[in-house]
């Protein structure tokens, strides 16, 4: 067997270009017999963690290695960075693949490629040879000959590259398959300037099947199709991995190229496996550890908590979780998202800690989160625990509106170069891959909306004749079938790296030490390179900033009862248990509140009945496809409505599933499930876990099937069961989602339903204030405010804010409860007036400019006018929403005195003369339905009549049924509908 590595490799982390995974590289290498093998992405190390463990697990030896794409003129690049289409400029320069050789050396490189990432745009890399030999100190380097541009002597330039890398310089070359002429010319080359030759095949995919995919990859790339694409294609499918002794064939004339291959590994002892992650020591009080404040903390949080006396329960908890967290050397983590809560508070900025948070009486003490552990018996060992050796991951949500305070608080805070947002490597997903490989084939758009739309979802993987040819089109056309087997194998590949939603990793010393960082499209923002499987893998610490709409619309409408009421209230002040708002949402009356508001919730609502707060957490958690998929919905309802008996199907399961009356609902019960009954060890638990935990990444779960449901019917389980909670596995595949997120959801459920429930015109304006949120516009919110006894009054440019307002009551509104909930209550003491954000159109600064100089109010269009300095077409829109009422002007007077408006004088003459009024007319007022239809156009809502109540006596002659008549016609009788599409 001939020794053998290969030191240039192209993965699909190369993005576009690439037509295999590094998984897919290591696992051939090792069955090819490699000796070691690197993985060269341009100027990237994106793929390498992959590569590692897939190495260490093939037992094959890894080398870290990039190339470098280099420019020769920054300042060519920096005075225009964009060429026509707005593309970051290619490199014009030459390239050099990169290997560390030692743990100093990958730093130096990291810094490297972060340097050329973030002085150019998003996805690209700016880089000059100076840069490499500035940060290249114990790194080796190969230069590729074929990449010199035109203007540039390949006898100079290697002579320059051997002066400044000296010993470390290598000369790499591949065969092209067209003779060995380019081979020979490389060898006399490195010769006459003593580098020497290695050899390589320059591999772009692992195996030669993948050629028609890396041919379409190169199509989507250039933005061209498989007919005119062109010389941009290869000629052949020669780029993959090849044996040894097939290398050593090709290299028969220059055996010391195989033999130099070896040098390199060699002389590279770095392994990903030195990386050793270090955690921001956190000195929040001097003289103190971070061990001994997170304990100070947590107790004096605890006393606030509690304030007559702490539970000897709650205290057993913490002494436990401030044991295991010291032993694990955890504080400085804790106190981090600690001190970003503290900071979110202190600019009065609503945030709840979300999922795995929840289980931690210490993160409850603290602040993190207002769900009580206790009050859900949520376990502190899901969260952070000795034997599954991994570090805890807290995510906290805050006001969507002002999370990017947050974000740049942490940026001001450690420093951009150490801390960053962790990347998420956006992949082609089905109806993407078939859209992108049918354009590359030149499919016509028809053909492929006609797949895209009935033919592909999220999992399927195989695309029957029948379904061809049902979504008509032609099952054996060839052309067809090889776009459907090309987006099948592109399916999970990379498209491009984007930012996580919120996930930070924070570095003690330098991030970019750590990882290459780069800017995000985002202003102001920087993203790692390794998304959260790679950090996870490594070791790494994230806290997770997120944003949620429903707590800015919470907080708004905390700050309405604090200025309208006197209620100073937070998420852990709202009174628990209140009878009112359970049975608010035992009526599905949940229209505009968290989780619960779709109509599949509101089913749900209807049967389950909630009426504490774990009812809460299981209604949020029923309706995901875990436990539909898995039917496990139907038997809870039938257990919890006695018609079912509760059952269990052993004792051990009975202390898994007894708060579920039996039957599993959530992920943490699917994984004592495997261990208990089907005989996971630990290990292979947490590996199902992180399977349930990557969002629609299909197929990861699919592989447990045989040991799942294989060992569940060993252990004397039926079969039929073992099958519905393998289903159910699945569906959180689709869509994980533990009890603890559950809890912590349940709780801002309950808090939006208590706001809606009490204080209806709070939550509407708070509602209305945070749009776009949540799954209904405004026209449904008001209708729906005005139904629950709410008086509603129209924007009006004398009395309107920018956001919806609250005002002393003006007579009463509609009884609460007057459309059929069944619901009697006085109407409230304040009436909703909607804000000129309502109005299409408009632009924030212009109204606040309105309002400020408003004064006791404008008399007229022209005051108006003369005093804000707003334009004639702002004027316009505010006219056609009728927002002059309170100037005795209708919608049509309004539009003629802004119409009739003078054009504003020069300053210079705006004293001479007098101006020539418009004569006054007499103009017909609008009609209703011409008035309703303005307001949708204007507002998307309207205060007059519904859109119905103007049609519904034409609809009468055609005998369709008015809605309020549905509840008393027979059943199983047909009736005609008619409405609104929402």
């Amino acid at each position: 067997m001939h020794a053998f590595a290969e030191l240039q490799i192209l993965s699909n982390f190369s993005f576009l270009e690439g037509a295999s995974h590094p998984q897919e590289y290591a696992q051939t290498a090792a069955a090819l017999g490699y000796s070691a093998f690197a993985l060269t992405d341009r100027n990237s190390f994106a793929g390498i963690v992959r590569a590692h463990l897939a190495a260490k697990k093939a037992g094959i030896r890894f080398i870290v290695g990039t190339r470098l794409d280099l420019i020769q003129d920054l300042s060519a690049y920096e005075a225009r960075p964009f060429d026509q289409e707005r593309r970051p400029r290619l490199p014009d320069g030459f390239s050099l693949l990169a290997y560390p050789t030692d743990r100093p050396a990958y730093s130096r490189l990291s810094r490297l490629i972060s340097l050329g990432r973030r002085r150019a745009p998003k996805g690209a890399c700016w880089l000059t040879l100076n840069d490499v030999e500035a940060y290249g100190s114990g790194s080796l380097f190969a230069f590729l000959p074929e990449t010199l541009p035109l203007g540039l002597d390949v006898e100079t330039t290697l002579a320059d590259l051997r002066h400044r890398f000296g010993r470390r310089l290598y000369l790499l070359t591949y065969p092209r398959f067209n003779g060995q002429k380019r081979i020979a010319l490389d060898a006399e080359l490195g010769a006459r300037h003593r580098v020497p030759l290695i050899a390589s095949n320059a591999p772009v995919m692992h195996v030669p099947s993948r050629k028609p995919l890396a041919d379409v990859l190169t199509c989507i790339r250039t933005r061209t199709t498989i007919d005119t694409a062109g010389y941009s294609l290869s000629p052949h499918a020669e780029r993959h991995l090849k044996s040894p002794h097939e290398m050593m064939r090709l290299f028969r004339d220059y055996p010391q190229a195989i033999v130099n291959t070896l040098e390199i590994p060699q002389q590279c002892s770095f392994s990903l496996d030195e990386l050793r992650y270090e955690y921001p020591d956190e000195i929040l009080v001097p003289g103190e550890t971070a061990q001994q404040t997170l304990a100070n903390l947590t107790w004096r949080g605890a006393a606030r908590r509690y304030p007559e006396q702490i539970p000897e329960s709650v205290k057993n908890s913490l002494h436990k979780e401030l044991r295991l967290i010291a032993s694990l050397g955890y504080a400085p983590y804790f106190l981090t998202v600690y001190d970003i809560v503290r900071f979110a508070r202190s600019q009065e900025i609503l945030c709840q800690g979300r999922g795995s948070a929840a289980n931690s009486a210490v993160c409850y003490c603290l602040g993190v989160t207002a769900v009580d552990p206790a009050r859900v018996d949520l376990l502190f060992e899901r969260f952070v625990s000795a034997a599954r050796d991994e570090p805890p991951d807290i995510d906290v949500d805050f006001e969507h509106e002002r999370r990017e305070e947050v974000i740049q608080y942490l940026y001001e805070r450690y420093g951009r170069h150490r801390a960053g947002l962790t990347a998420t490597v956006v992949t082609f997903r089905a109806r993407g891959a078939v859209r992108e490989v049918g354009k590359a084939m030149g499919l016509s758009a028809d053909t492929l909306a006609a797949i895209a739309g009935n033919l592909w979802g999220w999992h399927d993987t195989e695309i029957t004749a029948e379904r061809i040819a049902a979504a008509g089109l032609d099952p054996t056309d060839r052309r067809l079938t090889m776009t459907l087997a090309l987006a099948r194998e592109l399916i999970g590949f990379p498209r491009h790296l984007s930012q996580h939603t919120g996930g930070f990793v924070i570095a003690r010393d330098s991030l970019e030490a750590l990882v290459p960082v780069e800017n995000a499209a985002i202003a102001d923002r920087t993203v790692i390179e390794w998304d959260k499987d790679d950090i996870d893998a490594l070791g790494i610490l994230k806290v997770d900033v997120l944003g949620l709409g429903m707590l800015t619309c919470v907080r708004k409408g905390f700050d309405l009862l604090r200025h309208h009421y006197g209620r100073d209230l937070d998420l852990a002040a709202i009174p628990e248990g209140d009878e009112a708002t359970y049975e608010m949402l035992s009526r599905a009356d949940s229209l505009g509140t968290f989780q619960v508001e779709s109509r599949a919730q509101m089913s749900m609502l209807a049967r389950l009945k909630p009426r504490n707060f774990y009812d809460l957490v299981i209604e949020v958690a029923i309706v995901r496809p875990g436990p539909i998929q898995g039917d496990m919905v139907h038997p809870y309802l039938r257990r919890r409505e006695g018609k079912e008996p509760v059952v269990f199907p052993s004792k051990d399961l009975e202390q898994v599933l007894g708060k579920t009356l039996g039957v599993p609902l959530f992920q943490e019960q699917a994984m004592k499930i495997a261990i208990v009954a089907a005989g996971f060890t630990a290990e292979e638990a947490d590996q199902l876990r992180r399977a349930m935990a990557t969002f629609k990444n299909h197929g990861n779960v699919t592989k447990f099937y045989e040991k799942m449901v294989g060992g569940m019917i060993e252990r004397g389980y039926d079969a039929e069961f073992a099958e519905r909670c393998f289903k159910q596995i699945e569906g959180f595949g689709t869509y994980g989602f533990p009890e603890s997120h559950a809890a912590s959801f349940a709780l801002i459920v309950y808090v939006s339903a208590w706001m809606k429930c009490h204080y209806p015109e709070v939550f509407a304006a708070a509602l209305l204030n945070s749009q776009p949120l949540g799954f209904y516009a405004p026209a449904q919110i008001v209708r729906d405010a005005v139904d629950h006894g709410v008086r509603v009054l129209p924007v009006d440019v004398n009395a309107s804010d920018w956001d919806c307002t609250l005002e002393p009551g003006a007579g009463p509104g509609p009884a609460r409860g007057s459309v059929g909930w069944g619901v009697t209550a006085s109407p409230p003491a304040r009436t909703l007036r909607l804000g000129l954000r309502q109005i299409k159109g408009l632009r924030e600064e212009d109204m606040r400019r309105l309002t400020e100089v408003r004064g006791r109010g404008y008399a007229s269009v022209e005051d108006l006018r003369e005093r804000s300095g707003l334009s004639p077409a702002v004027l316009e829109r505010l006219a056609e929403a009728d927002a002059f009422a309170s100037m005795k002007l209708s919608l049509r007077e309004a539009l003629w005195a802004v119409r009739a408006l003078p054009p504003a004088p020069l300053p210079l003459f705006a004293a001479a003369g007098e101006r020539q009024n418009e004569p006054a007319v007499a103009l017909p007022e609008a009609a209703l339905g011409e008035q309703v239809a303005e307001d949708y156009r204007r507002q998307r809502l309207t205060l007059r009549r519904h859109p119905m109540a103007l049609l519904r006596p034409g609809f009468a002659a055609e005998k369709v049924a008015p809605n309020a008549r549905l509840a008393d016609l027979p059943p199983d009788r047909p009736v005609t509908v008619a409405g609104l599409m929402l």
